[in-house]
Parts: C-alpha cells; sequence; structure tokens
C-alpha cells in the first residue's frame, strides 16, 4: 500500500518519492492521506506534514502553509517553508 508523494516548495523539492501515508494540516484540521484517498484539493495552514517513505521511519516537515492536490494515488503538496 503506497501514493507518490511530491513536496515542492518554491526553492526546491523536498521530497518525492514513495510513502505510506501522509497527514497535512488542512484549513479544517489535521487529516491523513492514505492509498486510494479520493481526488481532493486543499489549501493548508501553518503547522506539520508527516509521512512516513517506504522502509523508513516517519519524517516532518514543518510549513507555513501551502496546498495539497490529491489525484489517484499521487500526491502533489505545494509549500511555503
Amino acid at each position: 500500500c503506497m501514493s507518490h508523494l511530491r513536496v515542492v516548495s518554491p526553492e526546491r523539492v523536498v521530497f518525492d518519492g514513495e510513502v505510506m501515508c501522509v497527514t497535512v494540516p488542512g484549513a479544517m484540521g489535521e487529516f491523513e492521506i492514505l492509498e486510494h484517498h479520493a481526488p481532493i484539493i486543499s489549501s493548508l495552514e501553518k503547522g506539520h506534514i508527516v509521512y512516513q517513505p517506504l522502509d523508513s521511519q516517519k519524517e516532518t516537515l514543518d510549513i507555513l502553509g501551502g496546498f495539497v492536490e490529491v489525484q489517484k494515488d499521487e500526491i502533489r503538496i505545494c509549500v511555503e517553508l
């Protein structure tokens, strides 16, 4: 069970790879994106993105805000760090 996650900021690509799950700070509260999540576009608030790469520990990224788009098993996140 996995999805492809790409996190970009204006300066760089922060992460690009396969993940088990992602938690993001949505405008209406924190929510988790798992495999086969329904398509969604949401703004992100200041907070933490937590993601778990395959065969690795969870990683946390502090953000000031941004957007997330989920299409099939592709998760694209554009953030301000």
